[in-house]
């Protein structure tokens, strides 16, 4: 599934052309996936771009929301981007690997409390 946001430019009819599956979405909102999740989830350059319009932390429960257990999320983005949501993914104890200081390869795991 592809999702292309609302307020970005438009390459909805390229997916298509390709023989893609997308949707338009307004990724400051929540996404309708029932009944199923996603196993990975990629971004690229999305995140610093929707934090001018919503709050970083409403993105990333929507994502841990949509993913999985074991899946992934891999985001290229600027590193300012990556340091406001590195800490973020880390409360909810996903593991995170930086490669060249712009992707970031999340894995969220299956985080139970402590007896």
């Amino acid at each position: 599934m592809n999702v292309v946001p609302i307020d970005m430019p438009d390459t909805l009819s390229i997916i298509y052309d390709r023989g893609l599956v997308g949707v338009y979405h307004d990724w400051c909102e929540s996404f309708n996936t029932y009944p199923r999740t996603y196993d990975l989830l990629h971004s690229s350059y999305l995140l610093g771009n929707l934090t001018r319009r919503c709050d970083m932390v409403e993105i990333v429960a929507e994502i841990d929301r949509i993913l999985r257990p074991g899946g992934y999320l891999l985001v290229q983005d600027t590193t300012d981007t990556i340091k406001k949501l590195k800490p973020i993914l880390e409360s909810l104890h996903w593991s995170l690997t930086l490669h060249q200081n712009q992707f970031l390869v999340c894995k969220k795991g299956f985080w139970r409390p402590s007896s």
